[in-house]
């Protein structure tokens, strides 16, 4: 379980460091624009290009911060936002447990993972047509995490809600379908260095990955062939890292030993062999 612990107490000093730092000056703001130590500025770049569609206006510290998210993000961390910062990935792992305990199977909503996107582009055009950044305005991540930096109850309706949503309509409804943040993560990470690496040869094909995985779609490989898992929908959560008693799954910052594979393979090739 140590990915979970540790993605729980990213999550929780993350949380903790806004609501106190910024007495402090170390942290202030919020997951859509902040400072830190005062001096280097942070921004949610999908937040910034709904503002800047919506004013056709660039604050120059807001676009340094964005710059600063999308290259933490973009070339090495991946869509890691969505399993250890966000505090939403608190709620919708809680909904997970909840429906395996209470045994639930069904889904009331079908909706296809590409959906996100869909919505992506959506908050775009009404964030130029409407004037205001759309999607930042309705945010239920902003609800959530202000509501608990700032210490008001108006998140718990939300936090219920979602959890609701994700427990007795659909598996991972919101963050793996609904969410363009999510989707404008998956697309700024797809080719970021830190990937999971699969082992064919150490794979027995137990499948329990496959069980854990928010984004199973992204483990294709898992017994077929030694590869690292490229999709930028991966959210580098470590669940199937935590299972795999096999030990066919880690982290890794390069794709080495898949190449080396595909290497020595084709060297074999060329051998006749």
């Amino acid at each position: 379980m140590r990915y979970l612990l540790a993605r729980r107490v990213v999550q929780a000093g993350i949380l903790a460091l806004f609501a106190w730092g910024g007495a402090h000056a170390l942290l202030r703001g919020n997951l859509s624009a902040s400072m830190l130590f005062d001096r280097i500025p942070l921004s949610d770049p999908f937040a910034v290009l709904q503002v800047y569609l919506a004013s056709l206006q660039m604050n120059l510290q807001a676009l340094l911060g964005a710059i600063v998210i999308l290259a933490l993000y973009g070339l090495f961390l991946g869509r890691a936002f969505c399993a250890w910062v966000c505090p939403i990935n608190l709620i919708v792992d809680g909904a997970a447990w909840a429906r395996r305990k209470l045994h639930c199977t069904h889904h009331y909503l079908q909706i296809p993972k590409t959906t996100r996107y869909g919505l992506l582009v959506l908050s775009l055009v009404l964030s130029f047509a409407l004037g205001l950044p759309a999607f930042e305005s309705v945010s239920y991540i902003g609800i959530v995490q202000r509501g608990i930096i700032f210490g008001t109850s108006a998140w718990v309706g939300v936090a219920l809600l979602l959890f609701c949503l994700d427990t007795f309509i659909g598996d991972r409804l919101v963050c793996a379908r609904l969410c363009p943040l999510g989707g404008f993560y998956a697309l700024v990470g797809r080719y970021a260095l830190l990937k999971v690496q699969h082992h064919a040869t150490r794979c027995t094909r137990c499948n329990l990955c496959f069980e854990v995985c928010p984004e199973v779609q992204v483990l294709w490989m898992v017994g077929l062939k030694s590869a690292a898992v490229n999709s930028g929908e991966c959210t580098r959560c470590g669940r199937c890292i935590e299972v795999c008693a096999d030990d066919a799954l880690h982290f890794s910052l390069l794709d080495v030993k898949g190449s080396f594979a595909r290497q020595s393979v084709g060297q074999f090739q060329d051998k006749g062999f």
